[in-house]
């Protein structure tokens, strides 16, 4: 393939300093460096110490080399840099168009479709990119992860994205983090980018996949070992021999899906699978200068040898000895061997037809998931057994899909019966028109995506979704059930016969190289003269107002918004499906804030008390209707929230709303920072328990907030509808130049203020 090297000066420059960086920081910390340690150290913020900070305590500055911006949440991160002065980004940027894509009939009518009926957004990302100098990656270019994996990442760098699954770049060795659209903002704006210093969870990886486990099986393992908040500020480093029988794109699956695990990132060491990588995709540049650096962009021999002493936490996978997983339903971190799971499946009554397979997403929908998974598919066809699953597949970028193409491989999934639908995200983040008799009633379906929460992928909470590597899934869509294990049991097929599917078989990389003939990449073209105008009535786009400034009192007597019981992801607090559309538009989708919420007082969604009126209401009308009277509101909730996507909205809204504060038993990190970032009170309660006196009628006072500090707890008091009252302390993780945002309304008004 012909050199395409993006930003190429810009990573020679960065390489032209890093191995003395390196030299240095090992020199001032006096021991050795874990990769992680090396990436993080070396991108420090001006003036940022080198020193040994410590970890998940201490917030440290760093400056990023990227930003990458799905369409969905590029609109409010695009329409919060037009509020802050700049007139172009300070480091390079892209904008990817995958996630309004509705996944219905096939790749190109949906194509055609979305891009009638998104074409406001569609030209505003672009015309807002044009002006600032951004990249952008045009509807049906491919999935945002896939399409940076192919030309952006680049080992020993460092990028943020605002998507959870930026950490799939990870693959390449670099340090890549999802955010929210605000923190985003201050890297395009040239600010420094804060993140609290993660701690390290070190994965050993020992002998070498075969048969049908696959790459995805290895971070499918380690989510049950982890579960879905075991890696909560922390990055997880993969290293040891093991490493190296992984390809470029399987190490990326399996960063991929760390968020699953509340992972701040993941990172594989860099090796001759990632120059191979490098190569391969036109960037034969950055993989010459990388060999040359290969020492400094692995982990020191030490920090291998010895792991317990440089890592917060070691865990061990013997590769060899890996199986398939299949994971699920309703969250990513129920984890079955899959000589266990139709056992599983007998004990917890899930249906046990398999109705639809689905490969894909930005998880696994490499030419090597395709390759391995259409391996399968021929095999069937050979042994004369039909596949009788609705079988669907979304290539990962227009590279892949070309090169699929070409090579015989998606023709061969549609002559098995299933549609190829657009390089695109679809039926992973909830953007699939599925067609069913009865939408709401229980069915399983298995997906090589990363997240199978209740109504993530069709919007039926009784749909039963089990997360599984592309091979599985095929081997599944083949047989109908749920039950079949490939590896021991046999299918009939047509002449009464009884055979066995073969093991997949695939190419890392395609034999032939990577082709296309439109990647569908629009360069930014001196755009700076560029009017941006949004219409006043467009049910799209709306432009953001600042949000108000803390007024410096104690916020007291507010109402309990709702009482959330159990999980509480950002798609509970805002959900995808059809309300991506509405995502440049703040006013209009905060109808959609904490619908899917459990109120703990009812075991009912979107149904809370309306303390005047002492009927029941959906969550916005009462917000609403609450802030229209000149009140906020409270939400109290349990572990984890926030825990799933980057979705800045699920912040925005509650502000937008009024609601005044946040108080949890614990958050998810992407989450607690974007409260802090839209001016919101993230807080924690000190004792869990405390959780249990909040009542339904309560009205909530939040004190101490004039000496609001750093580490110093705050304190609620619960006024009832008896007249009695209780008190308790709540926790938080603010720093002093978080209190400065919550001060000033906002972090975009902090900014505005000081420049």
């Amino acid at each position: 393939m012909k050199n395409k090297t993006f930003d190429i000066d810009i990573i020679k420059k960065f390489y032209s300093t890093y191995p003395s960086k390196i030299d240095s920081i090992r020199k001032t910390l006096n021991r050795p460096l874990t990769l992680s340690e090396k990436i993080l150290y070396a991108h420090l913020a001006t003036g940022e110490e080198i020193k040994d900070y410590k970890r998940v305590v201490d917030y440290v500055n760093f400056a990023p080399d990227r930003v990458a911006m799905q369409d969905a949440t590029a609109q409010m991160a695009l329409l919060q840099l037009m509020n802050s002065g700049r007139t172009t980004v300070a480091v390079p940027s892209t904008v990817h168009c995958d996630h309004l894509i509705q996944a219905y009939k096939s790749a190109q009518e949906d194509l055609n479709t979305a891009n009638v009926t998104n074409k406001e957004v569609y030209d505003f990302l672009s015309e807002v990119s044009n002006k600032y100098g951004i990249g952008f990656w045009k509807p049906g270019a491919g999935i945002i992860h896939q399409v940076v994996l192919e030309n952006y990442a680049f080992p020993g760098g460092m990028m943020i994205g605002t998507d959870s699954h930026t950490p799939n770049a990870g693959g390449l060795g670099m340090v890549a983090i999802g955010v929210g659209g605000a923190d985003a903002v201050d890297v395009m704006a040239g600010m420094p980018w804060e993140l609290k210093m993660p701690k390290l969870i070190g994965v050993k990886l020992t002998g070498k996949l075969s048969g049908w486990a696959a790459p995805k099986d290895v971070i499918l393992k380690l989510a049950g070992i982890l579960t879905v908040k075991g890696g909560t500020n922390a990055i997880i480093e993969y290293f040891g021999e093991g490493t190296e029988s992984i390809s470029a794109t399987g190490k990326a699956t399996i960063c991929n899906m760390g968020a699953e695990v509340g992972a701040t990132t993941s990172i594989f060491p860099y090796d001759k699978k990632s120059s191979e990588y490098l190569k391969i995709t036109g960037r034969e540049d950055v993989a010459e200068i990388a060999d040359s650096l290969i020492t400094h962009l692995q982990p020191d021999g030490e920090t291998v040898d010895n792991p317990g002493k440089y890592f917060d936490e070691v865990i061990e996978i013997n590769l060899s000895e890996l199986e398939p997983y299949v994971n699920g339903p309703f969250t990513p971190d129920a984890a079955h061997p899959i000589s266990e799971f139709a056992k599983i499946v007998a004990e917890k009554g899930y249906p046990r037809q398999m109705e639809v397979g689905l490969i894909g997403s930005c998880t696994n929908s490499s030419y090597e998931d395709l390759s391995r998974a259409v391996s399968i598919v021929k095999d069937a066809k050979e042994k004369n057994i039909k596949v009788k699953a609705q079988f669907i597949i979304n290539p990962g970028s227009e590279q892949v899909r070309y090169t699929a193409e070409r090579d015989d491989i998606l023709p061969a999934f549609e002559e098995a019966g299933a549609t190829i639908m657009a390089n695109a995200c679809g039926p992973c983040i909830g953007q699939w028109k599925r067609e069913t008799e009865n939408p709401d009633r229980p069915n399983s379906i298995v997906t090589s995506f990363n997240r199978n929460f209740a109504k993530r992928n069709d919007g039926n909470p009784n749909t039963h979704a089990f997360v599984t590597s592309p091979e599985i899934v095929a081997a599944l869509s083949i047989a109908g059930d749920l039950c079949f294990n490939p590896i021991t049991d046999a299918l009939v097929n047509e002449k009464g016969e009884k055979v066995k599917l073969q093991e997949p078989v695939g190419y890392e990389l395609p034999p032939n190289g990577y082709d296309m003939e439109d990647a569908g990449y629009l360069a930014p073209d001196n755009g700076s003269q560029i009017e941006i105008k949004i219409a006043p009535d467009s049910q799209r786009l709306q432009e953001l107002k600042p949000f108000p400034a803390w007024d410096g009192k104690d916020i007291e007597g507010q109402p309990l918004l709702i009482k959330v019981k159990g999980k509480c992801t950002t798609d509970h607090i805002s959900m995808a499906g059809p309300w991506l559309r509405f995502r440049g538009h703040l006013d209009n989708i905060s109808d959609n804030m904490l619908i899917g919420a459990v109120n703990a007082f009812n075991d009912n969604t979107n149904s809370v008390l309306d303390p005047e009126t002492k009927e029941y209401s959906a969550v916005p009308k009462l917000a609403r209707k609450f802030k229209s009277e000149g009140k906020g509101s409270v939400v109290v909730a349990e572990e984890n929230y926030g825990e799933g996507s980057s979705r800045e909205h699920a912040a925005m809204e509650p502000r937008f709303l009024n609601v005044k504060a946040i108080i949890v038993k614990s958050f998810a990190r992407i989450h607690e920072t974007n409260l802090k970032k839209q001016g919101m009170l993230a807080l924690t309660f000190a004792d869990k328990k405390d959780y249990d006196k909040v009542r339904e009628d309560d009205k909530i006072s939040i004190l101490g907030l004039a000496g609001f500090t750093p580490g110093k707890n705050l304190t609620i008091e619960l006024t009832h509808s008896d007249g009695t009252k209780e008190s308790f302390d709540v926790a938080h993780t603010y720093n002093e130049i978080q209190i400065e945002w919550f001060k000033a309304g906002s972090a975009l008004n902090y900014m505005k203020n000081r420049s």
